[in-house]
C-alpha cells in the first residue's frame, strides 16, 4: 500500500531520485475551512485537505539550460518516480530556457522544515459563527436578509532544490464577503474583509454598514454617463492598483509595450506619477498582510522565473512620494534592462495619504460627487495608457454638500489607474481592504479611498 509521507520527505525522496543537472521540488499543502449562508440562515458548512507537488527538471545544453515543469495532486511515494521522470523529459525535450539563471543557492533553512504543515479548520470560526448569527437577528429583526459566505485557507509550502535550499512558508488567507438585500431584491449593498484569522472582523459592524446603504437606497436617483468628481473606496483603489502592478514588468517596458514605456527604448522611472505624496510598496512583513518572504514560482512568465525559486524578497517601493521607483524583474530580466532584481511580491499597500476615513471624506465633499462601493469585470483595453474598463457594483450613492442623497444608477468606467493616481486631489487613511474583483487571486492588500475630480463614467450600465 502506498504511504503518504510527510511534505519535506517527499520533497526530499523527489531530489533523491534526480538524474538532471538540476531539480526543483515545491510541495503545496492545502486545508480550508468555509461557511455559507443565504437569507439569514446557515446553508453549507465544509472542510477540505489536499496536497499539490511541482517537480521542475533543469538540464544543461552546448546552447543553454532548459526546464520541465510537471504539477500533480494528491501524490503518495509511488507517485514520486514517474512524476520526476516526466519533468525530466520534459525538460529534455524542450530547448534553452529563455529566463535561465544558476538555481538559488546560500539561503538558509527554514528551522521549521520538516515540521509538519499548518491546517485550518473549523474552529478558525468559533467567535466569528456566533457573532454571525447575532448579525443573521438584527438583520431579520430590520427587514433585511443577509447572503455571503467566509473561507479560511492556510497552505504550507515546502521549497528544496538541488543546491540545498530547504524553505517553507505559512500562509493563512481569509475572505469574507456580506450581501444585504431589501426583503423585494430591489436594493442591494456589499462589504467584504480580508482576515488571517477571523479575529479581526465584526459581521455587526458590516450589517451596520450594510444597513445604512439599502437605507440610502430608498430613494433612486437617474445620472447620465458623464465625469463626476467620484470617491473610490480602498476595495476599489485596490483592484485597479493591483492591476497597474501586474502591468509593471521591466521588460515589457523596455521594450516599449507599456504603459511605464518612453519612446526610444527607455522607461518612465523617475517621473512624477502622483502630485500627491503616495507610496506604493509591498513587503513581505507588513504587519497583518505577511506574505512568503522568498520566490515561489510554480511556472515562468512575464513577472516570475522558476529558475528564481527561494530567492529571498525583500520590502520594495514601487512609487515612492508619487515618482515611480521599480519595475518588476526577474533576475533574467534584471539583467536583459540593466536594472535591479525586484520580484513581485504577494501584497500591496498605498501610503502617504491623510488621516480621514471615507465617511469623513464624504462629510468633507461640497457641491455633488459619487461615492462608488466597488468595481467588477474589470477588463484592459489599451496597455499602452494601462486604460482599463469595467462596471460599478452593488450600490453608487449621490453625495451632495457632505450628505449621502440617494442611489444612482450603475455605470461602466474607462480609466487608467496610472492617469488616476496624476489626477488624485485627496487620499484618505489607508486601511486593510479585500479587493472585490480579484479577491480570488489577490487578498493582501491595504488602500486608502481616493477623491478623483473627474472620474470617466463613461455610459449606464443596467448591472446591479
Amino acid at each position: 500500500m502506498s504511504r503518504v509521507s510527510k511534505p519535506y520527505e517527499i520533497v526530499e525522496r523527489a531530489l533523491e531520485l534526480s538524474t538532471t543537472d538540476g531539480l526543483v521540488v515545491i510541495a503545496d499543502e492545502h486545508s480550508s475551512a468555509n461557511l455559507r449562508w443565504a437569507g439569514n440562515a446557515l446553508t453549507t458548512n465544509g472542510v477540505t485537505r489536499g496536497r499539490t507537488l511541482t517537480v521542475i527538471a533543469t538540464v544543461d545544453g552546448a546552447e543553454g539550460t532548459a526546464s520541465g515543469v510537471v504539477s500533480r495532486s494528491a501524490v503518495t511515494t509511488d507517485d514520486l518516480e514517474p512524476l520526476v521522470r516526466a519533468a525530466e523529459a520534459a525538460a529534455r525535450g524542450a530547448g534553452p530556457a529563455e529566463d535561465a539563471q544558476p538555481l538559488v543557492s546560500g539561503v538558509p533553512a527554514s528551522p521549521d522544515f520538516t515540521d509538519a504543515p499548518a491546517e485550518t479548520g473549523s474552529e478558525v470560526f468559533a467567535d466569528f459563527a456566533p457573532a454571525l448569527g447575532d448579525a443573521f437577528a438584527r438583520a431579520r429583526a430590520g427587514g433585511r436578509e443577509l447572503y455571503g459566505f467566509a473561507n479560511h485557507e492556510l497552505t504550507s509550502t515546502y521549497v528544496g532544490t538541488s543546491t540545498g535550499l530547504r524553505l517553507r512558508h505559512d500562509q493563512p488567507n481569509g475572505t469574507l464577503e456580506l450581501n444585504a438585500k431589501s426583503p423585494d431584491r430591489t436594493r442591494s449593498a456589499w462589504a467584504g474583509r480580508a482576515t488571517r484569522d477571523f479575529k479581526d472582523v465584526d459581521p455587526a459592524a458590516m450589517d451596520a454598514e450594510l444597513a445604512q446603504r439599502l437605507g440610502w437606497a430608498e430613494r433612486r436617483i437617474e445620472l447620465p454617463a458623464g465625469r463626476y468628481e467620484t470617491l473610490l473606496p480602498p476595495t476599489a483603489v485596490a483592484d485597479l492598483l493591483i492591476y497597474q502592478l501586474w502591468s509593471s514588468t521591466a521588460r515589457d517596458a523596455v521594450e516599449g509595450r507599456t504603459v511605464f514605456s518612453t519612446p526610444g527604448g527607455g522607461t518612465r522611472l523617475g517621473e512624477t506619477l502622483a502630485p500627491l505624496p503616495l507610496t506604493l510598496r509591498s513587503d513581505p512583513h507588513a504587519p497583518g498582510l505577511e506574505s512568503a518572504p522568498f520566490v515561489i514560482a510554480h511556472s515562468s512568465g512575464d513577472s516570475g522565473s522558476v529558475f528564481d525559486n527561494g530567492l529571498p524578497l525583500a520590502p520594495t517601493d514601487w512609487i515612492r512620494d508619487g515618482k515611480l521607483e521599480r519595475l518588476t524583474t526577474t533576475r533574467h530580466s534584471a539583467g536583459l534592462t540593466g536594472l535591479p532584481v525586484a520580484p513581485g511580491i504577494d501584497n500591496l499597500l498605498l501610503e502617504g495619504g491623510g488621516e480621514k476615513s471615507l465617511e469623513e471624506m464624504v462629510a468633507a465633499t461640497t457641491g455633488r460627487a459619487l461615492l462608488l462601493t466597488c468595481l467588477w469585470y474589470i477588463r484592459e483595453v489599451d496597455p499602452a495608457t494601462l486604460l482599463l474598463t469595467g462596471l460599478t457594483r452593488d450600490g453608487v450613492y449621490l453625495v451632495e454638500d457632505g450628505e449621502v442623497v440617494g442611489e444612482v444608477n450603475n455605470f461602466r468606467f474607462n480609466e487608467s489607474p496610472v492617469d488616476l493616481l496624476s489626477r488624485a486631489s485627496e487620499a484618505g487613511r489607508t486601511e486593510k481592504t479585500l479587493p472585490r474583483e480579484w479577491g480570488d487571486w489577490f487578498t493582501r492588500a491595504a488602500m486608502p479611498a481616493l477623491r478623483i475630480p473627474d472620474f470617466n463614467m463613461s455610459s449606464v450600465s443596467l448591472g446591479v
